[in-house]
């Protein structure tokens, strides 16, 4: 067998095992099996490249490895679940930012024709993910501000910048024959799209950060895509295009799931509105308020609870007490689930992730269109660091959430809010749900109010 078969063979296998990731990945029982397959695809790609291509420059490609290995390993054992979005924003932006490296570094060996457009074509979208996901990445942050940020004539600005991108790549493409010329022309197509990138995030509000991040995802898997087909190598081909595909639609499932259009969350504020709201906390109007005991005592005479879990959750890290809260609760043949809102969090998936932690049991996280049936049935919601996700609001028009589905808990017979204090959500608006006479409130930060309740729960 030659050894292009077996290159060919080896190739075949880790484009199987990122399918099969893919699939894993679709569910939270198996999306630790399938992160492992693709994982494991990954290193069958490149220990197949090293061994197989003539690499001229093998000792610097080992010190990227051995400088890219050292700061990632840390970096990922070490980062918080809550700033989990911000890594995945960063690496995204990485990915993209080495293909239109890549594809810049390949302009002077294309020899023009369709080689050439897909270089160029990876240099614009690759630039414009990269500088994109690092606004992503600062929003996430809150280094700058999660408002949309909308600059003196942004759509004379965005536009320009896009149409300016576009002709210096036609540019470019004409010169292709002219090297020096193409080149430069690729460094201001690069320059523009860099811009663009930054103009296209920065009119996002912090609400629908998640969404920007799932499309910038699908913008760096067409760009190694491209670059597949520039190098030649089927393998990149085939792993952009699963990136670019689950990455649009995942998009497309996301903005359904806030209901409204995707050209809206982008481009809502360059048109004069808004995808974020007030970032001040309400009028002075009275809530009721409880202590540890009342709620463990509403808790332990409950036949149903269901859960809603949200960022607050993990910025308090408080998924193992939770879940020791359930426990108890179930010890006493309390009925207990989860509702698992589709963009609660900063990223998709982030409260299935951040239970998972915790070992909670997958039969017990319900997706929003399962478990909203079951509100009006429930004794008591414990909504733990949730907001906009719960938030009647975006039943109203007129609202930065206005016809998102949310999770029905109003329906509840009673409902738990933990919070920190009466301040607004990501999303910047006042929740009316936290006024209605069926909700009280538990004030404090989310693990210590819940350690509370459990002591209680366990001296009843």
């Amino acid at each position: 067998m030659s050894k292009q078969t077996w290159v060919d063979l080896a190739y075949l296998v880790a484009a199987i095992c990122f399918i099969l990731a893919l699939k894993g990945l679709s569910s939270p029982k198996s999306a630790r099996n399938g992160n492992l397959i693709g994982a494991a695809g990954a290193v069958i790609a490149v220990v197949t490249v090293l061994v197989s291509a003539d690499l001229k420059h093998l000792p610097l490609i080992l010190v990227a490895i051995a400088a890219g290995t050292a700061a990632a390993v840390p970096t990922s054992r070490r980062v918080q679940m809550t700033a989990m979005p911000q890594l995945v924003a960063l690496f995204n932006g990485v990915g993209g930012g080495a293909a239109a490296i890549v594809a810049f570094l390949e302009l002077k060996s294309t020899g023009g024709g369709f080689p050439l457009i897909a270089s160029l074509f990876t240099v614009v979208v690759g630039s414009i993910s990269f500088s994109g996901s690092v606004v992503t990445f600062l929003k996430l942050q809150e280094v700058m501000t999660t408002r949309p940020v909308v600059l003196p004539i942004h759509p004379v600005l965005f536009g320009g910048a896009a149409l300016g991108a576009v002709v210096l790549a036609v540019v470019a493409f004409a010169k292709g024959g002219a090297v020096d010329a193409a080149t430069y022309a690729a460094v201001g197509v690069a320059v523009l799209a860099l811009a663009v990138g930054v103009l296209f995030v920065l009119p996002v509000g912090g609400a629908d950060v998640p969404i920007v991040i799932s499309l910038l995802n699908a913008f760096t898997g067409l760009t190694v895509a491209a670059s597949g087909y520039v190098l030649d190598n089927v393998l990149l081909l085939i792993a952009g295009t699963l990136v670019g595909a689950s990455g649009t639609i995942l998009t497309r499932l996301m903005a359904t799931a806030m209901g409204r259009p995707i050209t809206s969350t982008l481009f809502g504020a360059l048109r004069g509105g808004s995808t974020g709201g007030s970032t001040t906390a309400g009028a002075d109007r009275p809530v009721r308020s409880a202590t540890p005991d009342d709620v463990a005592i509403l808790l332990a005479y409950a036949t149903k609870v269901i859960i809603v879990p949200g960022y607050g959750l993990a910025v308090a890290q408080a998924q193992h007490t939770v879940r020791e809260l359930a426990d108890l609760l179930a010890a006493r043949d309390v009925e207990v689930l989860y509702g698992i809102h589709p963009v609660a969090g900063r990223m998709p998936g982030h409260m299935n992730v951040l239970l998972a932690e915790a070992n909670v049991p997958y039969d017990q996280l319900k997706e929003m269109d399962e478990v909203n049936p079951q509100f009006a049935t429930t004794d008591v919601v414990l909504v733990i660091g949730a907001n906009d996700v719960v938030n009647p609001a975006a039943r109203q028009p007129g609202t930065p959430i206005s016809g998102m589905p949310i999770l029905d808990v109003d329906q509840a017979q009673n409902v738990i809010f933990l919070k920190r204090s009466m301040r607004p959500g990501f999303a910047g608006i006042d929740n009316e749900l936290l006024y209605q006479p069926n909700t009280t409130l538990l004030f404090g930060d989310a693990k210590d109010s819940l350690t509370k309740v459990v002591s209680a729960l366990k001296n009843l």
